[in-house]
């Protein structure tokens, strides 16, 4: 189920819309196409989120960018022991990684982490609730819904819930003419899969 190409010609830059979890089952058989598309999907937005985290004191001996691309890396060479079990299973998964390693680098210097610093469970600020209620499904009703959508709203939806894409850089890279547009398309989307989800069309 990959990537189409869009009316106006702009193509969101990840390279599936699978849900995470199949492209997870895919990596620990070793489909390597699999695992880039989990990297160029969680790297992005686990920057975004690691921003500011990592002490002062550690910037020296490395950089957020550096940290972020080791975590994910290691955690990645442990899919094995991974079992998604919800939506946001993976990136709550990630940045914990990328925790661990933001205290290993704190321990280095003999320095304490701030606790508020190292939030892991924190989504994406401006989700709403329905949106933020859809990270917390199982992924077999997830996915099932994520199906009968039709393509360009099964990539919106991929892009909010999964990668967590704010809703400004929605609009850049679906081409929408302004956030609101934006938020309904996202809106629709996400109502149509909780319907979906809640009770399939018959025939389907």
């Amino acid at each position: 189920m990959m990537m189409s190409t869009m009316p106006d010609g702009l193509s969101p830059p990840f390279i599936s819309d699978e849900p995470t979890v199949e492209l997870i089952v895919r990596a620990k058989v070793g489909d390597q196409r699999a695992l880039e598309a989990l990297v160029e999907r969680c790297i992005p937005s686990l920057r975004q989120w690691a921003h500011g985290r990592l002490p002062t004191s550690t910037r020296g001996s490395i950089d957020t960018s550096d940290l972020v691309q080791d975590a994910v890396m290691h955690a990645l060479r442990r899919l094995d022991a991974f079992e998604p079990r919800h939506v946001g299973a993976m990136q709550a998964y990630l940045r914990r990684s990328v925790t661990n390693r933001i205290i290993d680098e704190v321990r280095k210097v003999k320095r304490h982490p701030a606790a508020t610093a190292l939030n892991d469970e924190q989504p994406a600020q401006d989700m709403s609730p329905l949106e933020e209620a859809m990270r917390t499904e199982t992924y077999d009703r997830y996915r099932a819904g994520l199906r009968l959508l039709k393509p360009r709203h099964r990539q919106i939806v991929v892009a909010r819930i999964e990668m967590q894409w704010s809703i400004a850089r929605i609009a850049k890279e679906f081409g929408y003419a302004s956030a609101d547009a934006a938020r309904m398309a996202v809106t629709r989307a996400v109502k149509q899969l909780k319907a979906y989800m809640q009770e399939p069309p018959v025939g389907v």
